[in-house]
């Protein structure tokens, strides 16, 4: 593999892409084999409600027309399952119990895709989404949920259309880029050279790569430090060992969105300033003015709270509300914890879904 001087002082062409595209299918086959030894994920099962080139929409039910319509924005990397890890480990069922209404938007791997799709075809695809939720719950406005860069999705596009949802809930979702926010974002920014190419699609293998040489404290150690805590609690070893699985099931992303993310986003902080163009307006976060719920979690480096807070104090009045989350071990990453994390369950997502029953 390159060095961190290789990325430093050559672009990541398509070239390196394609090589690191054999390493996708390496880490695929050695996650089989974690999930030979019971390890594999296991979802609830779901219908396909709808789908687009770029996109799929699943529905997992809930209690009866009336209940709440909650769609969950997955993150573009790796797969979706991290919402509905395993039975003891899952937002999705945590949200069925509680008598919501679950559909999960999810990304299809770029090696499928006709295009190369960026934001605007990624906002398109939840205005899709949202529409058709609305339609199967009576005409009823859903609730949007995401995760870590699901949650910047789901940030973006409340702020390019506020009107059509009843709220928003951001877990761990990185919305502010300034340096020093991070030392993850700092690390990124530093470790890939500007004018990334948006060609081709980009392998899930490299960015899990590249995200490990910005910040080896968040990808590394701390996932060691976490299985050493977590040997003599078999529960927690075994969420952290799924965590592991999961973390290896890598795919590939559209080249235009990783440049736009790096790009717009981690460099030129353009949500944050305000600058960030969507169907050809400008959106910040004078735009977000959704009711929106807020976790941020202070041992988080991917998503600290210096890159939440400064966006939500610029938000309109009274228009949002943090929850703080402290995180826990037997998670793997700290980033993760707030959708597998046994205190996590017990203690925050009560006031989430008090939150979410609250914009009935």
């Amino acid at each position: 593999m390159p060095d961190r001087a290789t990325f430093k002082h050559t672009p990541l062409d398509i070239v390196q892409r394609a090589q690191f595209a054999w390493s996708d299918i390496l880490r695929r086959a050695q996650g089989n084999v974690v999930g030979a030894f019971g390890l594999d994920p296991r979802e609830r099962s779901y219908r396909v409600l709808a789908s687009g080139p770029y996109w799929r929409l699943r529905d997992y039910g809930g209690r009866g027309s009336s209940a709440t319509p909650l769609l969950l924005i997955a993150a573009p990397i790796k797969r979706p399952y991290i919402w509905d890890l395993a039975p003891a480990a899952s937002a999705v069922r945590y949200c069925l119990r509680q008598g919501l209404r679950v559909n999960l938007l999810e990304w299809k791997p770029a090696s499928r895709l006709t295009g190369n799709p960026g934001l605007d075809e990624y906002m398109q695809a939840i205005a899709d989404s949202i529409a058709k939720v609305s339609k199967d719950a009576s005409n009823s406005k859903p609730v949007l949920a995401g995760h870590s860069l699901g949650g910047t999705l789901a940030a973006i596009y409340g702020a390019s259309a506020p009107k059509s949802a009843k709220g928003l809930i951001l877990l761990d979702a990185p919305l502010c880029f300034q340096p020093g926010t991070s030392r993850f974002r700092d690390g990124l920014v530093s470790l890939v050279p500007p004018g990334l190419s948006g060609a081709g699609s980009f392998p899930g293998s490299l960015l899990s790569y590249v995200s490990a040489m910005a910040s080896p404290d968040t990808f590394v150690w701390s996932r060691l430090m976490d299985a050493g805590l977590s040997m003599s609690d078999h529960r927690a070893m075994e969420i952290h060992g799924r965590v592991e699985r999961w973390s290896l099931d890598e795919v590939p992303l559209p080249g235009r969105l990783v440049h736009q993310i790096l790009d717009w986003l981690y460099r030129e902080d353009r949500l944050y300033r305000g600058t960030l163009k969507i169907g050809g307006k400008a959106i910040g976060p004078g735009n977000l003015s959704l009711p929106t719920l807020v976790v941020v979690n202070s041992d988080d480096d991917v998503a600290s709270p210096m890159s939440i807070r400064p966006f939500v104090a610029a938000m309109p009045r009274g228009q949002a509300q943090i929850i703080e989350y402290p995180g826990e071990t037997g998670v793997c990453l700290q980033h993760l914890g707030i959708l597998v994390g046994r205190e996590a369950f017990r203690t925050i997502w009560p006031k989430i879904i008090a939150w979410v029953k609250a914009r009935r």
